[in-house]
């Protein structure tokens, strides 16, 4: 007691050294209040989750919203705590418990932001088809932004000890320096509002936005952007707000019917388009894919001709090799197991031009994948090309250094002509 009693009169003695005592006093409660909710509290609750049988708290976990809320735990003591600081300043005491009250004002809001991105977590883990389709994350975006502006409205409150209630009338004068600066946010978010409702892009979707270098999947939508993930594997910043006010295209559809366009072009060299003779016709009728193609015209032609007899044969209707393959082209389609048999398919004729006669197939695989629908078009017009010598076609294709060679060789090989 005696020795207690020398200790209180020397800190009687020398007031600074009772208030710095104190003070630690008060810093070390803080640290063990910090220790124990992180090493007791925090790692109780943890198990808890672990344990429980449902998944939305793993998600709130996952997120730290736990431990962000446990940072606040010191601010509290300390803000509690100060007032009882023997000798302490009016003015410090008033700092020190504003930053405190601050801090736990930055702290809630954290932790208020991690639980609204738990809140998404959640919401794609129970049904991922809804969310990719109805995608929440653009929202959520918003709810932070005015989380903190709220939270940066009560520090601002707290520090200068007015209430929240002035700083945001003050707030009404500057509405129009408000709308300049969130003008992006704004469009974005009505951009966001008409794509979610008008179900204009998902997350999935194959887009092409020439204007930005766009030709990929969306692999996120966001309140300000849409990030597209290029074929070469690059990444593409979209503004939300561009994709209402600019055009693109969404391959969703196609992607969703179950078929992928083939329209492509086989140049045919006009100057091997005939009619067929009589052989050649009965050689072509080994086509299997023919048959019914050469039996019908057969009896077709047979019939016209026959109201034609005594006049010229020029009058008389007749097969064409062209017409043959474009049959032939249009069975062999059919017959395709590659080709979807419930969409367009035709084998038509364009404009001739300098560049040949153009025979078009126009049809839909049977499949949307990227290298089977290439594999497929490519196996198709490898079999045209190759089977046209069979009806007395060619392929046209312009003069190639080959070709002028060849020709070169052909008149040195002539004998020369006699004077």
């Amino acid at each position: 007691m005696e020795l207690l009693n020398a200790l209180y009169e020397q800190l009687a003695a020398r007031p600074w050294l009772l208030s710095l005592l104190a003070v630690v006093a008060l810093l070390l409660l803080a640290w063990l209040a910090d220790q124990l909710t992180r090493r007791l509290l925090l790692r109780l609750l943890v198990r808890l989750v672990q344990a429980s049988p449902v998944k939305w708290d793993d998600a709130i976990l996952g997120r730290g919203v736990i431990k962000r809320l446990s940072r606040a735990v010191p601010a509290v003591v300390v803000y509690l705590g100060a007032p009882l600081l023997p000798d302490l300043p009016e003015g410090l005491l008033t700092v020190v418990r504003n930053v405190a009250a601050a801090y736990v004002v930055v702290t809630v809001a954290q932790a208020a932001s991690a639980l609204l991105s738990s809140l998404q977590d959640i919401y794609e883990g129970r049904d991922p088809v809804r969310a990719r389709n109805r995608p929440i994350k653009g929202y959520l975006q918003v709810a932070k932004i005015v989380l903190f502006v709220l939270a940066a409205v009560l520090v601002m409150a707290v520090l200068v000890e007015r209430s929240p209630l002035l700083l945001l009338s003050g707030f009404g004068a500057m509405t129009a320096v408000l709308m300049l600066v969130f003008k992006d946010t704004i469009l974005s978010l009505v951009a966001s509002v008409q794509i979610q409702s008008n179900d204009m892009v998902r997350v999935g979707d194959w887009i092409e936005m020439p204007k930005y270098g766009a030709d990929g999947d969306v692999i996120d939508v966001a309140l300000h952007t849409v990030k597209v993930q290029n074929w070469d594997r690059t990444i593409t910043t979209i503004p939300t707000h561009a994709l209402i006010a600019d055009s693109f295209r969404n391959w969703r559809g196609m992607s969703e019917s179950g078929g992928r366009r083939i329209k492509r072009a086989l140049p045919i060299d006009q100057g091997t388009v005939r009619y067929l003779a009589n052989e050649e016709r009965e050689g072509l009728s080994r086509f299997v894919l023919l048959q019914p193609y050469l039996e019908k015209k057969a009896a077709e032609l047979a019939a016209w001709n026959a109201t034609q007899e005594g006049r010229a044969p020029v009058n008389l209707r007749r097969l064409t090799n062209l017409g043959t393959f474009r049959a032939y082209a249009r069975a062999y389609l059919q017959a395709h197991p590659g080709i979807h048999p419930g969409m367009t398919l035709l084998v038509r004729q364009l404009p001739p031009g300098p560049a040949g006669l153009p025979i078009e197939v126009y049809c839909f695989t049977a499949t949307t994948a990227w290298a089977e629908y290439e594999d497929i078009q490519s196996d198709i017009f490898d079999h045209l090309l190759a089977i046209l010598p069979e009806f007395g076609l060619r392929a046209y294709q312009q003069p190639s250094g080959a070709d002028v060679a060849g020709l070169w060789e052909g008149l040195q090989a002539r004998p020369a002509s006699r004077a």
